[in-house]
């Protein structure tokens, strides 16, 4: 399964959310259509990565130029373009949060603890691509009594009802 979804200049006014939005939508799209959901926990972990991505193009790379979604089938490959040559400080960083604020935040360090293969790539004619990939699984099958029921209560302790099914009232 693979689904690309470009949108080589974005319209003026696009946000993380907007770009959120459209990832999520195309991750969904293309489980969706091979019958699966990928875990709730990595499309957080996409979100994060994407609004992270987004918000440094247009707070400290010129803008947001380029926005492009690939899913793939155990994850999704993100390409965000801006106008700057300069390589973020934190780009090639190994995941790992400072242990003071100097004021630059938290973005760097979590895309690279969320995502693999984190490329930076300059553009022919000014600007750059930073790219990155998203690990994405199936949602594990949920038991029909619904979520964190599978066998009893949440905490795994059957309920009064299944004792009472099971002759011990």
């Amino acid at each position: 399964m693979t689904a690309r979804v470009p949108s080589p200049v974005p319209p003026t006014g696009a946000t993380a959310a907007s770009a959120r939005a459209r990832a999520r939508a195309a991750v969904e799209g293309a489980w969706g259509a091979a019958g699966e959901r990928p875990s709730e926990e990595d499309l957080i972990d996409l979100s994060l990565v994407v609004s992270e991505m987004v918000t440094n193009a247009i707070r400290h790379g010129g803008g947001l130029t380029g926005f492009e979604v690939t899913v793939e089938r155990d994850g999704v490959r993100l390409a965000v373009s801006d106008r700057s040559d300069a390589v973020p400080d934190g780009a090639y960083g190994v995941g790992g949060f400072p242990t003071t604020h100097g004021g630059n935040g938290y973005g760097w360090p979590l895309i690279n603890r969320l995502a693999e293969e984190v490329t930076v790539r300059h553009r022919p004619r000014g600007g750059k691509t930073i790219s990155a990939r998203v690990p994405l699984r199936p949602a594990l099958a949920q038991d029909p009594s619904g979520p964190g029921r599978a066998r009893g209560g949440s905490d795994g302790v059957p309920s009064s009802s299944e004792d009472a099914s099971a002759g011990r009232a």
